[in-house]
C-alpha cells in the first residue's frame, strides 16, 4: 500500500488511528499492539499476499533464533541465523542476477527464474539480522513475540526504512498505553506527514517525469539536457526517499512513536564523508556496526581501514540492487570517500582541518573554498548517481558522455514540458505569459530553483516543524498543501526505494 494513495489516506489510516486510540482509551494495551500488527500485515499484504507469507515466515524463524540465543550465546547458531537471512535475501534479490552472470561468463543458457522481489525485503532482513546479532551479544533482553512482530512489521517504516534498532522501537512498544496522548506530537506528525507527502507527489514525481524522459531519449539529448537530467535525478531521489521517511516519521508521531531520522540535509555537505553522515543514516549505521567494526574498523592500520571502507561501499551497492551499474556506483562513492579520509588523516589536526577556527571560518578564503567544495561534491554525486539510475553501465556511460561531449543545442522542449503542471500553467495563461518564447521552460527553472533552495539552502522538513508556530495561517497552509497533494494522486508513481 502506498502512503500517497486514496485507500491509505481515506480508509486505512483513519481506521488505524481510531482503532488504536480506542483500545488505548479502553486500557487494552496488548490489544492495541495486536491491532497495530494486524494493520501492518494488511498494509504489507495489500499488493500481494505472498509477500505477507514470506515476511511472516521470516518473523517466525528469526524469533526462534532470538529465543535460543537469548538463553545461550552460540556463535555458530548466530552465524547460521545471519546466513539464513542473507540466503533468503540472495534468492529473491540476486539469484537471477547470479544466473545471468554465469551465462555471460561461461556462455551457458540457464533460464532465468524471474523471481518476484518482495517489497522492502532488504529493509526488514537487515533489521532482523541486527536483532539476532544483538541478541547474541547480550544487548537484547527477552522480547515477546508480539513486540518482535511489531518491531519488524510496523507499517510506517516497513517498506522503505529507516532501518531501526531494537533499542529505538521496542521500549516504545512496551510503553504503549502507559503515557498520556501528546497532542503536540500528533500535530507535529500531521505537519511532517504533509511536508513529506508534498516532497513526494509535488516535487519528486515532477522531477521524475523529466528524468524518465531523459533516460528514454538519451540519443536526442543535448549537452545541457543531459546535465539537467543528472541534476533532476539527485533531486528526485532525495525528495522521494526523504519524503517517504518524513511521512513515516509523521505517522509514527501520530501514533505516539519516535522513528529515527534518516536524512539531515545531505546536499548541504561539503565533502563525501559529511555527505554519508547525512544520507541514509540508518543504513550507514548498520554497515558501521555490523560490517566495518567487525572487520577491524580503523584498529588494524590505515591500509586495512581503507579496505574495510571499500568493502562497506561495495556491500552497500549490492544491497541497493543486483546489477553491475550498482557496483560501479559503489566504487565511485567509495573511492572518493577513501581519498577524502586519507586527506583528512594526513592533516596534523583533523578537527581543525575540517572546522577551522572562528576567524578562519569568517574569512573570504574559507567561504570561497566551502562554496567550491560544495559545488564539486554536488557535481560528483550527480555524476555517480547516473550509474544508480541507469539500467546498465552502458546506458550510464552514454548519459555521461552526452553531458560531456554531446551536441551544444537548446534545451529540449519535451524535457521542459515535463514540468508543465496544469495548476501553474493556468496561472501563466491568466497572466498572458503562455505565448512568450520562454514560457515553456519557466516552470522547469522555477522547480529547479525551488529544489536547490530546499535541499541546499533552506531548513529540512524536521527543522521546519521544530520552528513551527501553530496558528490559523499555518493550519490553512498545511490544509491547502494536503488537498493539493491528494488531487495529484492519480499521477504519482511508487516510491523509488520500493525497488531496493
Amino acid at each position: 500500500m502506498l502512503f500517497n494513495s486514496y485507500i491509505f489516506i481515506f480508509l486505512f489510516f483513519p481506521i488505524c488511528v481510531l482503532g488504536y486510540y480506542s483500545f488505548l482509551h479502553l486500557r487494552r494495551d496488548w490489544l492495541a499492539r495486536v491491532f497495530l500488527v494486524g494493520m501492518s500485515f494488511w498494509f504489507y499484504g495489500y499488493f500481494n499476499l505472498s509477500y505477507l507469507l514470506i515476511m511472516v515466515c521470516s518473523i517466525a524463524g528469526n524469533y526462534v533464533f532470538h529465543r535460543i540465543l537469548s538463553r545461550r550465546q552460540d556463535k555458530k547458531l548466530m552465524i547460521a541465523a545471519v546466513a539464513a537471512n542473507l540466503g533468503v535475501l540472495f534468492y529473491f534479490k540476486y539469484f537471477d542476477f547470479f544466473l545471468s552472470t554465469v551465462n555471460s561468463v561461461f556462455g551457458s543458457s540457464i533460464s532465468m527464474r524471474n523471481i518476484l522481489l518482495p517489497l522492502g525485503i532488504s529493509f526488514f532482513t537487515f533489521q532482523q539480522i541486527s536483532f539476532v546479532v544483538d541478541t547474541y551479544r547480550g544487548e537484547v533482553r527477552d522480547c515477546s513475540l508480539l513486540n518482535y512482530a511489531l518491531f519488524v512489521a510496523f507499517f510506517p517504516q516497513l517498506i522503505a526504512g529507516p532501518i531501526v534498532n531494537h533499542n529505538e522501537m521496542i521500549p516504545q512498544f512496551e510503553k504503549i498505553g502507559r503515557e498520556r496522548v501528546q497532542w503536540e506530537m500528533i500535530a507535529e506528525g500531521c505537519g511532517l506527514f504533509v511536508l513529506g507527502l508534498a516532497k513526494k507527489v509535488l516535487l519528486a514525481d515532477t522531477f521524475g517525469a523529466a528524468v524518465d524522459y531523459g533516460y528514454a531519449n538519451i540519443e536526442v539529448l543535448g549537452r545541457a539536457d543531459a546535465v539537467l537530467v543528472a541534476l533532476f535525478y539527485i533531486l528526485q531521489l532525495y525528495f522521494d526517499f526523504s519524503g517517504y521517511c518524513d511521512m513515516a516519521r509523521g505517522i509514527g508521531k501520530m501514533l505516539g512513536m519516535e522513528i529515527p531520522a534518516n536524512f539531515r540535509s545531505p546536499y548541504k555537505a561539503v565533502n563525501i564523508v559529511d555527505f554519508w553522515k547525512r544520507w541514509h543514516i540508518t543504513l550507514s549505521r548498520f554497515f558501521t556496526k555490523y560490517v566495518y567494526i567487525p572487520l577491524g574498523g580503523n584498529r588494524k592500520g590505515k591500509a586495512r581501514m581503507y579496505l574495510n571502507l571499500m568493502v562497506v561501499f561495495l556491500l552497500s551497492g549490492l544491497w541497493h540492487g543486483a546489477g553491475w551499474h550498482y557496483l560501479v556506483w559503489a566504487v565511485t562513492q567509495g573511492a572518493l570517500y577513501v581519498i577524502t579520509r586519507f586527506w583528512q588523516r594526513c592533516r596534523e589536526d583533523r578537527s581543525v582541518c575540517r572546522s577551522g577556527s572562528a576567524s578562519d571560518r569568517s574569512s573570504l578564503r574559507y567561504r570561497i573554498m566551502t562554496i567550491v567544495s560544495h559545488v564539486l561534491l554536488i557535481a560528483y554525486v550527480a555524476a555517480a548517481e547516473v550509474y544508480f539510475r541507469a539500467e546498465s553501465v552502458a546506458q550510464a556511460n552514454q548519459m555521461l558522455l552526452t553531458a560531456i561531449k554531446g551536441p551544444v543545442q537548446k534545451i529540449s522542449t519535451e524535457l521542459a514540458d515535463c514540468f508543465r503542471l496544469d495548476e501553474f500553467w493556468y496561472v501563466l495563461k491568466v497572466l498572458r505569459l503562455d505565448n512568450m518564447a520562454w514560457s515553456r521552460s519557466i516552470l522547469m527553472w522555477l522547480m529547479l530553483a525551488a529544489g536547490i533552495y530546499l535541499t541546499m539552502i533552506g531548513p529540512d522538513a524536521a527543522e521546519r516543524m521544530k520552528r513551527m508556530k501553530y496558528r490559523a495561517g499555518s493550519v490553512v497552509v498545511f490544509a491547502v498543501l494536503a488537498v493539493w497533494c491528494v488531487l495529484t494522486f492519480s499521477e504519482v508513481s511508487i516510491f523509488l526505494y520500493y525497488n531496493f
